[in-house]
């Protein structure tokens, strides 16, 4: 290490890029001095969550002094007959991303690997590393998306984990019924294909593939889910997966007590059973994509068309160039450099006006470059 402590670093850490959240909102308006800004960095909800969700939580923050349900069971047994399968198939995490840590945790060491695409979400590779385990990455095809051929083909006998997020995140592509089906065909079942479908609830397309099927099937595949997204909990960290109970003991051996919290919990238990909110949720979400996706057409700028609630998109000029032209006129967006794509914001689905605005900001920041606008 270099900070004059003689301490040895795990190193694999030397490699990890550390994952960049963004500044809370009010900090960046007190240091640029702005007023009302918006943020579309971050993928979330713009409708907020369930007003049941929003009751629930109330209620069980009386209760916050108590440990929270450590195991979620009552969570776990609302998802269970949601998703009609047993209880034992299921595990809670804070967020999903901690079940990814688990799956490092329990799967890798001391001599297996994971295999991601290029491009795919970070925090498969950061949590990859962090297990003190080798990442493979394979290229995406020039559309954008996973190359589940190419994928299968590099399982060797030291992968044990796949990766693949469907839809991808920062890309907003996915995969189709067929290829997922090649893919699984050619995989060994010595190898775990976990799904991430943090972004399933804004897919409405007949050819998705049903992970969830071939997991029934007997498929090696787990299944990542959160309510993160649709459902507008991010702030409660609550995610989930499904696998087969050989999968789920391992996972419960690596993680930690009380992992998630009660407020989390019981949001999470009424925003299941408010299926409006989440109907509107993917509608709203779907007409302000479409528009966003429209306006892009027509300013001649290139984007990925998104099967989410984000589109990547380039702005002519370099994504971190763009990031604090677009800060200064107080609309928040995400550079894509670290992800590979330097030319390239990721801009969230807000509301209306908030898209008005991005759409403003846009043009004036690509008109103070000498470059046309709308």
């Amino acid at each position: 290490m270099n900070n004059g402590f003689p301490l040895t670093l795990n190193e694999h850490l030397a490699t990890i890029v550390p994952y960049e959240p963004g500044k809370p909102t009010e900090e960046l308006e007190r240091e640029l001095g702005l007023k009302k800004t918006i943020k579309l960095a971050s993928n979330e909800n713009p409708l907020g969550p369930s007003p049941r969700a929003l009751e629930a939580m109330r209620h069980a923050a009386a209760g916050c002094h108590r440990y929270p349900d450590g195991g979620a069971y009552y969570l776990k047994r609302r998802l269970a007959r949601e998703l009609d399968v047993p209880l034992e198939w299921l595990i809670i995490g804070n967020g999903s991303t901690e079940i990814v840590e688990m799956l490092t945790k329990a799967f890798l060491p001391p001599h297996g690997g994971s295999l991601v695409s290029e491009g795919a979400f970070i925090m498969y590779r950061i949590a990859t590393l962090a297990a003190s385990a080798p990442v493979c990455s394979v290229p995406m095809t020039a559309d954008r998306r996973h190359d589940l051929a190419a994928m299968a083909a590099a399982v060797t006998p030291a992968i044990r984990l796949v990766f693949i997020a469907n839809p991808n995140n920062p890309t907003g592509t996915r995969c189709d019924r067929r290829e997922f089906d090649a893919y699984l065909d050619q995989v060994p079942g010595t190898v775990l294909t976990v799904i991430d479908e943090a972004y399933r609830e804004y897919v409405d397309d007949s050819n998705y593939p049903d992970a969830f099927q071939a997991l029934r099937s007997g498929a090696a595949v787990m299944v990542l889910r959160t309510f993160s997204k649709i459902y507008a909990l991010a702030g409660a960290r609550i995610g989930y997966g499904i696998a087969h109970p050989d999968v789920i003991r391992a996972l419960e051996k690596v993680r930690s007590p009380f992992n998630t919290n009660s407020i989390g919990q019981a949001g999470a238990l009424a925003a299941l059973d408010d299926r409006q909110h989440q109907i509107r949720s993917a509608a709203e979400n779907r007409q302000q994509r479409d528009r966003l996706e429209a306006d892009l057409v027509r300013r001649g700028l290139q984007f990925l068309p998104s099967s989410t609630n984000f589109v990547l998109m380039a702005p002519g000029f370099p994504g971190r160039e763009a990031f604090q032209a677009l800060l200064h006129q107080g609309v928040i967006v995400r550079p894509m450099d670290g992800y590979g794509f330097p030319d390239h914001v990721r801009v969230s689905i807000g509301a209306r006006a908030e898209m008005d605005r991005f759409l403003l900001a846009l043009d004036k920041v690509r008109v103070e470059r000498g470059l046309h606008a709308a």
